[in-house]
């Protein structure tokens, strides 16, 4: 079996969620512990720059990011952990490969489209109006970070299919000129990381201001759970678990047995209030230990800069010989 070279970025737009761990950072740290694995994690600040203009927030974000990933348990001696913007190499191939990347490929972007089709729906005159060349040539980005280090898959949610696939096709049309230069990477489907439920039962995201946050303190922590929206049914009527936002939240975080054993307890009526003290005491006892290492860890931000530092001379190791092939095969460089 040949070994995997596995890839995560992390946008380094705000402080890590209940739904980001369950949907790709659990998962990845996971994945990273396997002997098979070869695995490239990166901060993507670059991409931040795309959603957000402010440097103090883009900076704390960093910060909050890579803490919150070693606290969780990724082990940075066998995981190649760096930040985006200190690999020169990637900005240089971003550029190369807009070169064979076709416009209408561009076009049909979701990001992109969905941008178009608000300003329409406003009724702009303009259909690009505010709409960045970031924005736009986003998937390139991403398909240099992906292709710099011959990833084979690339965990994704459903939203970013589409952007692997625009990856695939960018190789590819490289390829073709070139010679088998670039791997072509697969998708792992992350299924969990689109529905994991917020406070109101909508997507958890920081857009809709409905997450749980991963290190809040437990007097905190509570009081969020205490606000996920149940229905009316009461103490000792039986609960079905089929659109039970509060059991979804479980579910995503519970063993087999704990699921279980909390199904069958609401089936049998247990008070939302009862359950939701439950799910509390569940994510309290996980996240307790993670929750004071993050802690210890962001007082220390030269340790984890060192840390990242560290990952981005590993990265660079391959990253610099790689660059410098794909130059002389597209006539840049030395005329001798």
């Amino acid at each position: 079996m040949d070994r995997r070279t596995i890839l995560t970025g992390i946008t380094t737009t705000g402080t890590p969620h209940l739904g980001n761990y369950t949907g790709a950072i659990n998962q990845a740290i996971q994945s990273s512990k396997n002997e098979e694995h070869n695995s490239f994690f990166f901060l993507a600040d670059y991409h931040s720059l795309i959603k957000n203009k402010n440097p103090e927030e883009i900076r704390q974000s960093s910060l909050e990011v890579a803490a919150t990933w070693i606290a969780l348990g990724l082990d940075t001696k066998k995981t190649v952990f760096y930040r985006q913007s200190d690999i020169p190499e990637i900005l240089e191939l971003n550029w190369i490969l807009n070169n064979f990347t076709a416009k209408g490929l561009m076009n049909r972007a979701h990001a992109y489209k969905s941008a178009v089709n608000e300003n329409k729906s406003n009724n702009d005159s303009e259909p690009d109006k505010g709409i960045t060349m970031g924005l736009f040539s986003y998937p390139v980005l991403m398909a240099a970070d992906i292709l710099m280090f011959k990833a084979s898959h690339v965990p994704v949610g459903q939203d970013q299919i589409q952007h692997l696939e625009m990856t695939r096709d960018i190789a590819q049309r490289f390829n073709h000129l070139h010679g088998e230069i670039f791997v072509i990477p697969e998708a792992i489907l992350n299924k969990k990381s689109s529905v994991l439920p917020g406070l109101d039962g909508r997507k958890m995201s920081k857009s809709y201001n409905n997450f749980i946050p991963l290190f809040c303190s437990s007097d905190d922590l509570r009081k969020f759970v205490m606000k996920i929206k149940t229905n009316s049914l009461e103490p000792g009527e039986p609960k079905s678990t089929d659109d039970s936002h509060l059991y979804d939240i479980y579910k995503a975080v519970g063993t087999n047995d704990q699921t279980n054993s909390f199904k069958n307890k609401l089936h049998e009526g247990l008070a939302w209030g009862d359950a939701k003290e439950e799910l509390f005491e569940l994510l309290d006892s996980l996240l307790s230990d993670s929750r004071n290492e993050y802690y210890r860890l962001i007082k220390d931000p030269s340790h984890l800069n060192s840390l990242l530092l560290n990952g981005a001379q590993r990265a660079r190791e391959l990253s610099v010989p790689f660059l410098s092939k794909i130059r002389q095969l597209v006539g840049i460089g030395s005329l001798s």
